[in-house]
């Protein structure tokens, strides 16, 4: 595992009638990290109908990745997902730097933050 790395897990759940347009939201948004973004390792999206949510784990390499991601692609994105979904909770696991955190938190987000104490990779 490498020690640098950070994923951010999350939730949008949408607005009643909105799902479909969250999901097309996210697909470009996916897309905007897969274009524009190297440091972005991986991205996952997950849509459940029961919740009408979108599920979505993120990897980085590093926080400086991460920090891009969001003073780029979340930003240019965020004001559209507002429009049709709320965001749930923002975990955040890796090093994050204090300043990160606060921008994060800055943003509206109900973040919480862990550092990596133990696990593998196979």
């Amino acid at each position: 595992m490498d020690e640098n790395a950070v994923t951010v897990v999350y939730k949008w759940t949408a607005k009643p009638e909105k799902l479909g347009e969250l999901t097309e939201i996210y697909k470009g948004v996916t897309q905007a990290m897969k274009d524009n973004e190297p440091g972005a390792k991986a991205v996952h999206v997950y849509v459940s109908e029961d919740d009408n949510a979108l599920y979505v784990r993120d990897e980085f390499d590093d926080a400086n990745a991460l920090g891009f991601h969001l003073s780029q692609t979340a930003a240019a994105h965020f004001p559209d997902l507002l429009a049709v979904a709320t965001p749930g909770q923002f975990q955040f696991f890796g090093n994050v730097p204090a300043e990160m955190q606060q921008a994060a938190l800055q943003m509206g987000l109900a973040a919480e933050f862990g550092t990596h104490v133990a696990g593998f990779d196979r």
